[in-house]
């Protein structure tokens, strides 16, 4: 896709979830396209390579929650894979700092190679397994906000997050069409230190795609125990 077609197309659909795109950001966000559709050739990120459904289910998707952070504030993207929401987020927001999280170190290598190449200054990739990266004191109960896009069902969503956020900080759980799981996981989330805020539906620009973003706050500490060891979250949801 040519630059001026890609340029029109992202600044139209991110005006209408009110994100307004300077021409440096937009830039970056044609980089950013091409450097995936590179390396997803090398190995598998995305099945998404119509450059049109990358600005709209990639781009667009992972701006929806952009409005919802404050500059200055700290971000944790978890099991972030190709780097969504993360990095659309931390080049619109330069005054955020985000950590990219995830558990494969050749999707982290990756990661830092978007970094550097779009001269991302306030946005590190890290590989580890969440399980054990939130037992880590430097980052446990650090971040304002925690947010991660179709990873897990909210009950295990809600053990990895929670345990990284501050008290008074929140999750952002990016979600799809169907959110049936919220009534199962409000036992984990108010064990854990959260409750459910809010739930908001989303439909994606020019399209009938539904999301939702449901936002926990968190009002107490996490348990010491949380999260379990790797795999029993998913094993054993609480």
């Amino acid at each position: 896709m040519e630059f001026i077609v890609f340029s029109e197309e992202l600044k139209r659909k991110a005006k209408q979830i009110d994100i307004f795109l300077e021409e440096k950001q937009i830039e970056k966000f044609y980089q950013y396209m091409n450097l995936l559709l590179e390396w997803n050739e090398k190995m598998n990120l995305t099945a998404i390579t119509d450059p049109k459904e990358i600005i709209l289910k990639h781009f667009i998707d992972s701006l929806t929650m952009a409005n919802k952070i404050k500059e200055g504030e700290t971000l944790i993207d978890v099991g972030t894979g190709a780097g969504f929401p993360g990095i659309p987020l931390a080049i619109v927001k330069q005054e955020v700092k985000i950590t990219l999280l995830d558990s494969l170190n050749k999707r982290v290598h990756f990661l830092q190679e978007v970094i550097q190449v779009l001269q991302l200054n306030n946005i590190r990739a890290v590989h580890a397994r969440v399980e054990e990266f939130a037992k880590n004191k430097k980052e446990r109960e650090q971040y304002d906000i925690a947010t991660s896009r179709a990873v897990a069902p909210l009950n295990v969503l809600a053990e990895y997050l929670l345990p990284l956020v501050k008290i008074g900080g929140k999750c952002v759980c990016m979600k799809g069409s169907n959110i049936e799981e919220i009534k199962q996981a409000e036992k984990a989330v108010t064990l854990l230190g959260g409750e459910i805020k809010q739930i908001e539906e989303i439909t994606l620009p020019e399209s009938d795609m539904k999301r939702h973003i449901i936002l926990l706050e968190k009002i107490k500490q996490t348990p010491s125990k949380y999260p379990r060891k790797p795999g029993t979250p998913s094993k054993e949801p609480i």
